[in-house]
């Protein structure tokens, strides 16, 4: 169990890196700032308990969890609130219509078809299925390497193996996944 010092040490080292790789994400500084807030709220209420070695792979999870949540929040709200000012010209001189303002931009804006909807749901449905088969050491260094970016010696250290492992672990996976998407005709 991690005290509330080591908790607090934790999240000191933590906070620049993680609000850089947010501000890299979601391109917004606020924005950013507000994830990273959130998810060490989340860690330091629901994981205080946990040792302090599982923290850092704990933290990264939360935080991707938290920017992923952020992105689909974002593409609800531009799909469904549009601010009627934006549709304004700059030089309104009270003769404004927002229909004709709609009919004038008539495919300005691209929505996602039914179909390609689907067919992003099954691809990320057969990804997520062979990752799923992978053997247990192998999917866990591919997704710590690629899911929660942690380097080769991160990686190493939260699996308890060799920084060789990791990369023979995560080479095989990578190879297998490619293989199996291809066998699915999602790779060429």
């Amino acid at each position: 169990m991690a005290s509330d010092k080591e908790l607090s040490d934790f999240l000191k080292s933590v906070e620049k890196r993680a609000f850089k790789r947010a501000v890299y994400a979601v391109r917004d500084d606020d924005a950013a700032l507000d994830i990273v807030q959130d998810s060490m709220i989340r860690l330091a209420e629901k994981y205080a308990d946990r040792p302090p070695a599982e923290l850092p792979l704990l933290f990264q999870r939360i935080l991707s969890n938290a920017m992923m949540d952020w992105f689909r929040r974002q593409k609800v709200r531009n799909a469904v609130v549009r601010n009627f000012s934006d549709f304004e010209p700059a030089d309104a001189d009270g003769d404004f219509d927002l229909l004709e303002t709609l009919a004038a931009a008539g495919g300005a804006t691209t929505v996602e078809t039914a179909a390609d909807s689907v067919s992003r749901a099954q691809i990320l449905l057969a990804i997520e299925t062979e990752v799923a088969r992978l053997p247990g050491r192998q999917r866990e260094a591919f997704l710590l390497r690629y899911w929660e970016e942690l380097d080769v010696a991160e990686t190493a250290q939260s699996m308890g193996c060799s920084e060789g492992s990791v990369k023979t672990h995560c080479s095989r996976a990578v190879h297998s996944l490619a293989q199996a998407l291809k066998a699915r005709g999602v790779l060429p």
